[in-house]
């Protein structure tokens, strides 16, 4: 492991999320808070969203998780902001460098598509947008 992934073997911090759609419509984005506690992982979401109105607002999920080595599992579940208290489950694999997780979210019987998320404090988090959504 470089020095540089031994310093940052751990989730915990501040990370910036993508995710698509399995339709046509932009990638959403959000900010996740992550707190890593031996193979557990907990937290919290925020992001811009449609409320059940038809109004845009922040919508709030908490994180509940934990991680196998480079894999990471987690649910995300929406406090009921605007409308919405779903579960989203999420799975992952963190890059070499432990900056970015990159993997594949789902509501269970209904929609799924991929996510990146990459730590609020990698260089690479300028040119994330660009490339994830040429994928």
């Amino acid at each position: 492991m470089s020095g540089r992934a031994a310093a940052t073997a751990n989730l915990t911090g501040v990370w910036n999320g993508l995710f698509s759609y399995p339709t046509a419509e932009e990638p959403g984005h959000f900010v996740a808070t992550l707190l890593e506690a031996g193979p557990f992982l907990t937290g919290s979401t925020h992001e811009e969203g449609r409320y059940y109105s038809g109004e845009t607002g922040t919508l709030i999920a908490a994180i509940d998780g934990e991680r196998e080595g480079m894999t990471v599992y987690f649910d995300k579940t929406y406090d009921g902001s605007g409308g919405w208290n779903h579960l989203v489950r999420y799975q992952g694999v963190i890059s070499d460098d432990w900056l970015e997780i990159e993997g594949r979210w789902q509501i269970p019987g209904e929609w799924s598509g991929r996510f990146l998320m990459i730590r609020s404090n990698s260089p690479a988090l300028a040119n994330a947008r660009e490339r994830f959504v040429r994928v």
